[in-house]
Parts: C-alpha cells; structure tokens; sequence
C-alpha cells in the first residue's frame, strides 16, 4: 500500500523536483519529515512569504515550476503575496497548502484555520487546483506543472485538504496513477508573416533599437540574442533583470546612453519585454512624447509568447507571437547575410554620449565621501562583481535598487535578482537563499536599510543552511533617508525614519554569522572579499550618508503629494 504523502512526493520526483521551499505546521509537517526522508531537499523558512518568494525566483532560474509548501490559512495567505508577484513576473511556481476539509469549508462549521483557500487564491495566479482523492494527485501535480511552465509562466495554486495525506491506495496503482509530464513548455514558433512583417520594419529604420526583458533572460534565448545584436549592429538596451543577457560592457549597449535612444529611435524591437510602467507605457517624455500621454512616434516589434500582450498600451506594427528562442531564430534566418548595419550617424551619436556618461560616472564613482554614499559605496560593489561574474547578485530598495542597476555591469545571463515588475520590496532574503541553493555560487545582496526589514528575520535560515550569501546593507537611517522629521513637533520620530545607527551585523553574529560594520568603501571591500573567499554567511552594515537618496528612488511621481507639487 501507499498513501497521498509519498504520492504527493513521488509525483513531484518523477517530474524533477529536488528542493521543496517552505514552513512546516498542521497538516503539512510530516509531509516535510517524509520529504526529506525520500531525498528531497526541504529548505525551512522562518515566513511563508520569503519562502514563496524563493520558490519563485527558482522558477526563473531553472525554467521549471518553484515549490512552495505552507500550512493553511494564515500560511496560506502568506504565501499569497508570493504567488501574485510570481504570476506577474511571468515566473513559474507552485504554491502547495495544506487545507480543511471541504464539508466543513462549505457549511462554515468553524474547523482549525478554516477558509476557502481556492476561492482566495484563483484571482491571484494563472490556476488553481484542489485534490480530493488519492488516485488523482498524479493528475493534480501535473496539471499544475503544466500551466505553471506553458505559453506564458506563473504561479499555480494546489490545494491539498489535510484528509488526503492520509489516504491509501494500492501501491502499484498509485504508482501507474502518476504522470511525468512531457514537453510542458512546447515550442511556439511564429507565423512566417509576422516574421516579415518585422523584416521591413527593420530594413527600413533609421535609428532602430533593440529592448531585451527578464522574458529573454528567462526564455535562456543568450545565444540567438547575440547574434542577433552583432549581426544586425543595433544597439540594444537591456532591462534590470535582463542585464548579463550580453555582458554590459558590450560595445552595442546602450545603457549609458538610455534617455538619448528611447525618444530617439524610430523603430524599437521589444525582446520579452512589456511596455509597462518600467518602460512608461510606450509613452510620454521619456518616448519623446510632448506630456504623459503622447506618443513619441516610434514603431514598434514586439516579440512575446502572449498574443494578448500586444497593443497593450502603444499599438504594435508588428506582433510576433511564439517563444522568444523560436522569434530570434526565425528573424535571423529571415535577415538573410547581407544585412545592412544602421547609420554612422545614428551610432556615432550614441557612442558620443556613452563616453561623456561613462566618463562622467567614472568621475562620481571615483569620489570618497565621508560617510559613504550610494556612489563610493556601489563603486566596491562593481569592483567585487566584475571580479566573480558567476556570482548572483539580488538587489531591492527604492535607491539602493536604482543606483545599484545603473552602476553595477553584469556579465553573464540571469545572474541580476531584483524586485521585477510590481516593484515589490521583501523579496531579499528569499531570493538570496534560492539563488545560494539553486545556483552553488556565492550571493551578494544589496539591501536598502528598509527593504532589509521585510525579510531579516531568514539571516537564520541563511546561517542554519551554512549558505554563500553575503548581505550588504546600505544604512541610512530610515526609508528613502534618515533626515525627515515630525511636522506636527511631537516626540515621535518621523513615519520614515528608524533607530539611528542601528547595528545590523549583530543579527547574523547572533546565529553564528559574520557580521561587519563598515563606515569606508576600504573596510566594505576588505569585508565582501573575504565573504566570498570564505564562502561564510555575511552581513555588512555599510554607513551611508544619510542625506543621501531621494523618496521612492527615481518615481516620486507616483507619491501624489510629490505629483501635486510639480
């Protein structure tokens, strides 16, 4: 005989799935004992929201579905936060709670951490799936691989009433009742139109711009993309979490020249990325556009796995549709040998203004201020990253996040774990142990003081696990900085400032870490170098000039007192 708990872990196994991320509690906890019994590896979380955001992040990394497992309801809920944000990365993962038992669910007869977790869940993630009997939890788990990891990825829910673990079967049955899941995420490869369609756009552009998102990154699409770029010779602009796609010292980035091309270009092709608030919708001054809502004029190739994506904001005079590997390789062939490379003009003036950007950044960078600021210190950072690029660097923060993204290359692809589209804050410390235990490399995580705060608590888990993670926190007193008072002149300090000279570093020394308190970019080097060197859990608390940063890093916009004012 078997039971729902090995078939539960014998469908994940046969399907490739070797880490489980999660917390245990009823009615989930034996399922983690078991699992880790039969050779999974469980790696235990202090919340369930740094563990869904684990999971999550390993969806990006490994192109195959990240497993979250919490308890019910108020774990369950935790776990929530996770799986919409994966669902809106486009990243896959599988969000697996414990649940009561649908009976007394559907009669509200008061049971232990009672809801209606599939209710709740469907509205926040691509699908969602509940398992009654022990004969279809094979069914279950792969469907939930499969619309985890097809056509556009996400988060899937799979819910799992507490009755089901202890359920029996005959274990042949069980066994010939769990399905491997073949080809889950099959090519998709465009319409030869569309792909001409885009042929002509480009053969006629004058002043055209390639645009790569974390769709490309994800889509493991490094090679096609380069050829693409050097063949063609247009220059490209990569987005955070797609930088290290082409090393960002290549001679066609356009990075340094970023608010010169986007309203410059006339024909921009758009490589698994969104026109959306990143990119301000296609729209406005950044485009070119004369206020918010114009449109700068430009052309644009959009190529996404999601038909629905297209038109969104801006029209798309050429939409292709298919997997990204599957779009380049079919623009390629389409391109034919005798491709022409843009003007002189058009990539004379964007290395014009590269090399005054860079020089001038160079000239910033070369600074040392005292106390530090974001420059002097982000200046170690570049040095330390250049010297490892196998490294994984995960970055959140309001200006931590915006100055690390623009002073800090990458070199290699996927490598670059920030806050992706929502902008959330608190995916650090679950993305730093994901990335550790997914990767085998050392992690470097760049943390604003308040974005820290979110996640903390798992330096634990970081040091329970003995992980490669090396922590730097930019400490400058509060969110955004340190210096913002009380208006009303009461006591109270200010809404976004914290305790002055908080001492970060002893919260990994007090679970066996190593903690350092850095005030010079000399002793924040010295302390970075010798974490990866050492492999240790670290934890750097670098002193930040606290009048540096700016609210909300580079959109104050959208704090409507701030919108209000201009």
């Amino acid at each position: 005989m078997t039971d729902g708990f090995h078939l539960v872990l014998d469908a994940l196994k046969l399907n490739g799935i070797s880490t489980i991320y999660g917390l245990p509690g009823i009615p989930i906890t034996d399922l983690t004992r078991m699992a880790q019994a039969e050779g999974l590896r469980v790696i235990s979380f202090r919340h369930e929201q740094n563990a869904g955001n684990a999971a999550a992040i390993a969806g990006f990394m490994n192109g195959k579905p990240g497993i979250c497992l919490t308890v019910s309801a108020p774990g369950f809920l935790n776990g929530l936060t996770a799986l919409a944000n994966a669902t809106t990365n486009c990243w896959p993962m599988i969000l697996i709670s414990g649940s009561s038992e649908r009976e007394i669910v559907d009669l509200q007869q008061g049971d232990y951490e009672e809801m209606d977790q599939l209710a709740i869940a469907k509205p926040l993630c691509k699908a969602a799936f509940r398992v009654l009997h022990a004969e279809d939890i094979g069914v279950g788990i792969a469907r939930a691989i499969r619309a985890a990891v097809s056509g556009r990825p996400g988060g899937v829910y799979l819910d799992l009433p507490a009755r089901l673990f202890a359920q029996t079967m005959d274990a042949a049955e069980g066994k010939n009742s769990l399905i491997e899941v073949v080809d889950p995420a099959p090519r998709q490869i465009p319409a030869p139109d569309a792909i001409q369609r885009a042929v002509d756009l480009l053969k006629n552009a004058k002043k055209p711009l390639i645009l790569l998102g974390k769709g490309a990154a994800y889509a493991r699409a490094e090679n096609e993309i380069r050829t693409l770029v050097e063949k063609s010779g247009i220059p490209y602009l990569p987005m955070s979490m797609a930088k290290g796609i082409l090393p960002d010292n290549h001679d066609q980035s356009a990075a340094a020249a970023r608010s010169y091309v986007l309203p410059e270009a006339d024909v921009v092709l758009l490589i698994g990325a969104r026109l959306n608030w990143l990119l301000s919708h296609g729209k406005g001054k950044t485009w070119g556009g004369k206020d918010a809502k114009s449109w700068g004029g430009q052309r644009f190739i959009q190529m996404d796995i999601s038909p629905t994506e297209m038109d969104s904001n801006v029209r798309i005079d050429a939409p292709v549709v298919g997997d990204i590997g599957s779009c380049v390789s079919a623009l390629l062939a389409a391109m034919g040998n005798s491709w022409g490379k843009p003007s002189a003009e058009w990539l004379g003036a964007i290395a014009e203004r590269k090399t005054k950007n860079i020089a001038k950044m160079a000239e910033t960078l070369a600074k040392d201020p005292s106390p530090m600021n974001f420059h002097s210190a982000l200046n170690v950072v570049r040095d330390i990253v250049k010297a490892n690029p196998d490294a994984m660097l995960v970055n959140e923060g309001a200006n931590a996040l915006d100055f690390t993204r623009s002073i800090v290359d990458m070199y290699k692809p996927r490598k670059r774990l920030d806050v992706g589209t929502w902008g959330v804050m608190g995916i650090g410390m679950g993305f730093a142990v994901a990335a550790a235990v997914e990767s085998g490399q050392p992690v470097i995580a760049i943390e604003g003081d308040s974005a820290f705060g979110f996640s903390g608590m798992e330096v634990e888990t970081i040091c329970r696990y003995n992980l490669p993670v090396c922590v730097v926190i930019f400490n400058n007193n509060g969110v955004y900085r340190g210096t913002d008072k009380n208006l009303s002149g009461g006591s109270d300090v200010a809404p976004t400032v914290f305790v002055k000279d908080s001492r970060y570093e002893k919260l990994m020394e007090a679970f066996g870490g190593v903690g350092v308190y850095a005030t010079t970019p000399a002793e924040l080097r010295k302390g970075m170098e010798e974490a990866i060197r050492s492999r240790k859990p670290t934890l750097i608390n670098a002193i930040i000039d606290e009048t540096a940063g700016t609210e909300s890093g580079r959109i104050t916009s959208l704090n409507p007192a701030a919108a209000l004012k201009k």
